[in-house]
């Protein structure tokens, strides 16, 4: 699936939800499926700044698509980290990088979450592309 068509997906299934709490439930039950990541790499190196949680993210190279893996110490923060490498673990990283996040404003979420959660967002999309830069050089070196 294309980072898309994964968002769009996305949007469908928040559209099934009447009320934030029904969707805040979804966020936090996805966030139990969340593909754990290693403790080897639950290092301050890959902690995201600008989280209010702990919020632990990886990614490596597996042929031309980066995987990445996460974990953090807040459940609802969890589940907005599964939401993310649900749309970005698997693809090339030229797509991560050409591709807007337009699902976090179709579903609402940015705007029900504290401002520090908000920022917490930000900051994992942008180590999320960030990764996908050096994991690009890696592919055109």
């Amino acid at each position: 699936m294309t980072i898309t068509e994964i968002q769009e997906e996305i949007i469908d299934e928040f559209s099934m939800f009447d009320d934030w709490m029904e969707r805040y439930e979804y966020i936090i039950e996805l966030g139990k499926s969340l593909p754990i990541i290693s403790d080897q790499y639950k290092l301050d190196e890959n902690l995201i700044k600008g989280c209010q949680s702990k919020v632990w993210l990886y990614s490596e190279l597996d042929t031309d698509k980066i995987k990445y893996t996460a974990d953090s110490d807040a459940i609802l923060t969890k589940g907005i980290v599964a939401l993310l490498l649900r749309v970005f673990s698997g693809q090339k990283p030229m797509d991560i990088l050409s591709t807007e996040t337009t699902f976090i404003d179709a579903i609402g979420l940015k705007e029900h979450l504290s401002p520090t959660r908000a920022n917490g967002l930000v900051s994992m999309v942008k180590q999320i592309k960030m990764y996908a830069i050096a994991q690009q050089t890696k592919l055109t070196d």
